[in-house]
């Protein structure tokens, strides 16, 4: 299935898949990032010849990048060229403030989010959100460093009458994977998408015929690529941060706006139990009633 969203703007989506390039990706990755302008009046051949690639090349990386075609690409950046975006977040300077340190962090975060929503697509979410609602039960699996999402997600929806578990240990994850049925809907948290644990997880749970809902980063990562609603998050490498440690930010906010969507769709069934949990928060407290 097709991954790509082509609201998300060419010049992002190539400073966020750069990481994943093979060399020759990276020869025409820098090509276009130098000068984008002057690409939009160049042909697939002068792309080529410069580069001293074939052009078949450079049409496949149109096509990693989610294009159809060198042509869409050019069309994009021409767009891009009459809208420009405003400049990426400054690098982080050795003689930087604390405070100026503390709001390029916070930059950076704000960018991740606002990228990541040019990836929304509205079938995906909206299948997600049904799954969600008709599962007999749902288990949120956190691969690595997203095990915290997956425990944070099974926490928000209990607050909500659907029944859900959280595993984040391989080996549990995967005897879980085996009590699954087709009723059920297992969302997947993993930043690469490619370890082979979490490969074998996918493979487990739809080999019992439940719903995958993956939640990954923006790129074709084999899990991207064979769950059922692939959900995406949008993070680069930095010098003092990885994209998988901003991903989690993402990953919270995706986890945040299925809930809330949730909530939404049933919410005659959860009035009683948001009440509830408003009642026992106020006793914890100790403040009056």
């Amino acid at each position: 299935m097709g991954i790509q969203n082509q609201s998300f703007p060419c010049l992002r989506r190539i400073h966020t898949m750069y990481a994943e390039f093979s060399e020759k990706e990276r020869k025409i990755a820098d090509y276009i990032l130098s000068n984008p302008q002057a690409l939009v009046h160049s042909t697939i051949n002068q792309v080529a010849d410069d580069l001293l690639v074939a052009d078949a090349t450079v049409f496949r990386f149109c096509k990693r990048i989610g294009f159809s075609g060198f042509q869409a690409m050019k069309i994009a950046l021409a767009s891009e060229a009459a809208r420009p975006e405003a400049a990426v977040t400054d690098v982080i300077q050795d003689t930087d403030s604390e405070k100026a340190v503390a709001t390029k962090v916070f930059e950076s975060t704000i960018q991740t989010l606002q990228d990541t929503i040019h990836t929304f697509n509205q079938k995906h979410i909206h299948d997600a959100v049904r799954f969600i609602c008709e599962a007999n039960r749902v288990v949120f699996y956190g691969c690595g460093g997203s095990s915290a999402i997956a425990l944070d997600a099974h926490e928000k929806f209990l607050q909500t009458d659907i029944a859900t578990v959280a595993y984040t240990e391989p080996h549990l994850q995967c005897l879980s994977a085996a009590k699954l049925t087709s009723h059920d809907v297992a969302v997947i948290i993993s930043h690469s998408g490619s370890d082979q644990n979490v490969l074998n997880l996918l493979q487990a749970v739809q080999g019992k015929g439940a719903k995958t809902i993956v939640i990954t980063q923006f790129s074709k990562s084999p899990l991207s690529q064979k769950a059922d609603v692939p959900l995406f998050t949008v993070s680069q490498n930095t010098d003092y941060r990885s994209a998988a440690v901003s991903s989690r930010i993402v990953e919270m906010s995706i986890i945040d706006a299925l809930y809330v969507n949730i909530l939404l769709k049933t919410k005659d069934g959860n009035d009683a139990i948001l009440q509830k949990k408003k009642e026992t928060n106020t006793v914890r407290s100790g403040t009056p009633s």
